[in-house]
């Protein structure tokens, strides 16, 4: 017994160090494999620790589980790069339905005996997890375009809102009091469940990257309880990492949106302004064809690429690496400029640029890029949109007035692929496809620049 005890310890304490240096190994690109190897291997440790466990009586029921994790959890880790926010999303949505179904069990288990600090830690356990697990259905359904991407909002929503929060708590904070009451324990579930829909519904697609690190830092917090509720080390240290993590990656997108975390939660940021909308799409645009683009570019001595979610959703990276590969044969300068919520979740084009083999050198942030973009002569925007848009500097009026963007106006020369006119996550429109300066290049973005890439190759061979 005391054997297993020692081994049980020592695995917990070898899977702490590990998701510790996991956390600080992925924070530069130059050591993030070894991140997630440690990682993976920490969790490894953590359930092999947990299978010396002296509680289980019968492994037939574990053995069954782990088959039927490998069989979900496989196709999920298989999935193309442009579905891996909600993929993210669909594994916040799984711990935060463990962290409840373990919760719920040890309730049970153990009323109406429970002390009042250990009733209080599962009450936060189970609110957090329950609105955690549908919260992160909806993100990952908005994401998914199965749901609408626009907010879907109601008179006195927020009221509404705060009322079933404050309710939940009020409901656990009786149980605390009074832990017998079998009855209300499923009501703040089913409470905690529909307040994770109510808070994601009005959320626009504009802010699901900051949505899926909030609701991370939610399951890392639910899961830092049930550490307490398990008595686990292990899982107060793994959930506290996550939980402040997620938070801290939540603050920061928040900043990169020049953004309260109220506005974000309760702003439903994100709403069509159709109006305004319909009304400035009627101003011509200059467009350009392939070869047009591809013989401003081949003139060009400094060229920044700026990447969205259309290049992502095009799957356009590797005609974007060889597009990168024909201009630096020429002898042209080029980067590429990341905006800190560019795509749908944290990374994204740093991930998807990554999976071309794109030279990380290459990739700047927008505090070190803005600078260059008035000495730059071709600014080549692949599906990017909001992140783009001038308006955020110039226009008071505008929803994202305030935030952050990308100078790419101030180039000589820019060029937007985009499939339409259609605005982007935040409905509105882009006063920088009206400039003079500026060529739409109409199209599917994999297809236009593989495009550019052939006629630059046929240019090389005159």
């Amino acid at each position: 017994m005391i054997r297993s005890e020692y081994i049980i310890e020592l695995a917990y304490l070898v899977a702490t160090a590990l998701f510790i240096l996991a956390l600080k190994w992925l924070s530069s690109p130059s050591t993030a494999r070894r991140g997630v190897r440690a990682g993976e291997l920490g969790m490894l440790m953590a359930i092999v620790g947990t299978l010396y466990h002296h509680g289980i009586v019968d492994y037939r029921w574990i053995a069954i589980a782990l088959v039927l994790g490998t069989i979900i959890g496989v196709p999920l880790g298989m999935v193309h790069m442009t579905a891996v926010p909600q993929r993210t999303a669909l594994s916040h949505a799984f711990g935060a339905l463990c962290v409840t179904l373990v919760g719920t069990a040890e309730y049970y288990l153990h009323a109406p005996q429970v002390d009042r600090f250990m009733m209080a830690v599962l009450g936060l356990e189970v609110i957090l997890g329950s609105l955690t697990f549908t919260g992160s259905l909806m993100a990952a359904g908005k994401l998914q375009e199965v749901l609408p991407q626009r907010p879907i909002t109601f008179q006195g929503q927020n009221l509404v809102n705060l009322v079933i929060l404050a309710l939940a708590v009020a409901l656990a904070a009786c149980l605390v009091v009074s832990p017998g009451q079998t009855w209300l324990f499923p009501v703040i579930v089913v409470i905690g469940l529909v307040f994770g829909v109510l808070m994601i519904i009005p959320i626009g697609g504009a802010d699901m990257p900051t949505v899926i690190s909030l609701l991370n830092s939610y399951a890392g917090l639910s899961a830092a309880a049930m550490g307490f509720v398990l008595d686990s080390k292990l899982l107060i240290i793994a959930g506290a990492l996550d939980g402040a993590s997620g938070f801290i990656l939540s603050v920061n997108m928040s900043k990169a949106m020049n953004r309260s975390f109220t506005n974000v939660l309760f702003g439903a940021f994100g709403q069509a302004q159709a109006g305004v909308a319909g009304t400035q799409q009627a101003r011509p645009v200059r467009s350009a064809t392939a070869d047009e683009a591809a013989a401003i570019l081949a003139a060009a001595s400094k060229v920044v690429i700026v990447p969205g979610y259309g290049m992502a959703v095009a799957q356009a990276q590797h005609k974007v690496r060889e597009l990168f590969d024909a201009l630096t044969r020429r002898g042209v300068d080029v980067k590429f400029a990341i905006h800190p919520v560019a795509g749908r979740m944290p990374g994204h084009m740093n991930v998807l640029l990554a999976e071309a083999d794109i030279p990380y050198d290459h990739l700047m942030g927008m505090e070190d890029i803005n600078g260059d973009f008035p000495q730059t002569d071709v600014a080549l925007v692949i599906g990017a949109n909001d992140v783009t848009n001038p308006a955020a500097r110039n226009d008071a009026s505008s929803p994202i007035y305030g935030m952050p963007i990308l100078d790419v106006d101030k180039a000589r020369t820019v060029m937007v692929i985009k499939r339409g006119m259609s605005p982007g996550f935040a409905g509105i429109d882009n006063p920088l496809y009206y400039l003079d300066k500026t060529l739409m290049l109409f199209g599917d973005a994999r297809a236009f620049v593989g495009g550019i890439v052939r006629e630059l190759a046929g240019g090389d061979h005159h």
